[in-house]
């Protein structure tokens, strides 16, 4: 299997309000870049949006370390998952999951790859990060 890195981010101006994704493939010395928008949306929504636009950016089964600064995404599939499956979708609390459709898109996504969840922190210098960051802000500038 190859190994693939996707950086993801997302960005909302207002929330809800117009929001946009950014995402980097990279494999070896490959790099594709992915953007989009939606006119009403909120941050988490992009933030999830840019994770499964770069998965289903994949052509086969791949090792993927799946980095973002959204800790509601990384925590999302690392810990909170698991626990929402077992219960039906159903939090701790007895409340329904929000963005459920897309939280099930990734689980479906998922069990194509192998896929390492990682955080980092957002606005830090990370050069792929900045760049995905750039690209979901200029998705939402076309949108406009």
């Amino acid at each position: 299997m190859k190994n693939v890195f996707i950086y993801a981010d997302g960005a909302c101006r207002g929330n809800p309000g117009p929001g946009g994704y950014g995402v980097i493939l990279k494999f070896n010395d490959s790099i594709k870049k992915i953007k989009g928008a939606m006119k009403k949306t909120t941050n988490n929504k992009m933030e999830m949006t840019a994770a499964i636009e770069g998965l289903k950016a994949l052509k086969e089964p791949c090792h993927v370390t799946l980095i973002s600064d959204s800790n509601y995404l990384i925590q999302g599939m690392n810990r909170w998952i698991h626990v929402w499956l077992k219960k039906g979708w159903w939090t701790y609390n007895k409340m329904p999951v929000k963005n459920r459709e897309l939280w099930e898109e990734l689980v479906n996504l998922s069990k194509q790859h192998k896929i390492k969840w990682k955080w980092i922190r957002g606005h830090s210098n990370h050069p792929e990060n900045e760049m995905a960051d750039r690209l979901a802000n200029e998705a939402i500038d076309e949108l406009t």
